[in-house]
């Protein structure tokens, strides 16, 4: 009998907390029997909104926490204040071993604190790096770092190009993935300083398949299954990926329903754009992980719907079954 994973869900995180926070966890135990899951919030409100549902009510248990970490509150003092935050009493129960995992919509800022403060790092590792999946016209394509860290050293990018293709290979399910740096050119020579002296350390590193250099450009034809870059760099690339495709959705949408016309074409081709429009979800994925802690902890967009909280609870399942970490810490010792 598989290994029952328990993952602790900060329901008060997010715009949509806990109303999205809740249906999601629902779904996800329906749908997955090895899960089990501590919904951390004010307790009244999270059993409010699971009244509504139908579900194994030994696989979901809900931990009281009296305080709510609101985004623009700044992360540090957050983190030190709001010891009955349900962000804060989550990350205890990963820390102490209660739980495998932990999931926020919450502030980002709080999250990645926390996280590092609480749960701790792995030895060995300087900077945990988040790490979003993009989708790409070839399949699903890691972005790490995607704003963690902003300011980064050559042997940082070495170790997320390292961690980013061992999530790729056993949670995305991508053999000997790719590994590219983000660069301003395809050329060797091509890039600032930080890139100039990361490139070499990738290219002599045996454990993953460096490829070289990859403009942004070429990051949606999935020339790339894992895409290594600075924080600052990452999430510039993710912000300008999120705009322009919701950008796009928008005025495809705005065309098809301005004429009659245009309303009569998209009846003929709802189906077709269907089955792209979800080829291009991101939240088919679930949230970013970061990567590197001494438990898993996944950050979800501040927006998520029921449906990306579903797919994260499901990420971490993938992610405790492959015992990321484990493999995490061979590659580190296999270094020293």
């Amino acid at each position: 009998m598989a290994k029952s994973i328990t993952i602790a869900v900060d329901a008060m995180g997010g715009d949509n907390a806990p109303v999205e926070i809740v249906k999601g966890v629902v779904a996800a135990v329906n749908n997955n029997k090895a899960v089990k899951v501590k919904l951390v919030g004010i307790e009244d409100r999270i059993n409010e909104e699971l009244g509504q549902y139908t579900y194994d009510r030994d696989r979901i248990q809900v931990i009281n926490a009296t305080e709510v970490i609101e985004t623009a509150e700044h992360p540090v003092n957050a983190i030190r204040r709001k010891k009955d935050s349900s962000m804060v009493v989550a990350m205890n129960l990963v820390k102490d071993g209660e739980a495998d995992a932990f999931i926020s919509a919450g502030s980002t800022g709080a999250v990645l604190v926390g996280s590092q403060a609480i749960i701790g790092r792995i030895s060995g590792v300087k900077r945990p790096p988040l790490a979003p999946v993009l989708p790409t016209v070839k399949g699903p394509t890691i972005l790490v770092d995607c704003g963690a860290n902003v300011d980064s050293r050559p042997d940082h990018l070495v170790l997320f190009a390292k961690m980013g293709a061992i999530y790729s290979e056993y949670v995305l399910g991508i053999k000997n993935p790719k590994v590219g740096i983000a660069n301003n050119g395809a050329e060797e020579e091509k890039g600032n300083q930080l890139v100039k002296e990361t490139f070499p350390l990738l290219k002599e590193c045996k454990s993953i398949n460096f490829i070289g250099s990859v403009e942004t450009k070429d990051i949606p034809q999935g020339n790339a299954d894992v895409v290594v870059c600075d924080g600052f760099v990452g999430n510039a690339i993710l912000k300008m990926y999120e705009g322009v495709g919701t950008t796009l959705i928008s005025e495809i949408k705005k065309a098809m329903l301005s004429s009659f016309r245009g309303k009569l074409g998209a009846l003929l081709v709802k189906p077709s754009l269907k089955k792209v429009l979800k080829k291009y979800d991101a939240t088919e994925y679930g949230g970013a992980p970061l990567l590197g802690l001494n438990g898993l902890v996944v950050k979800s967009h501040g927006s998520s719907t029921a449906k990306e909280i579903q797919k994260s609870v499901e990420q971490c399942i993938s992610f405790v079954e492959s015992d990321i970490n484990s493999k995490i810490k061979e590659v580190l010792n296999s270094d020293n």
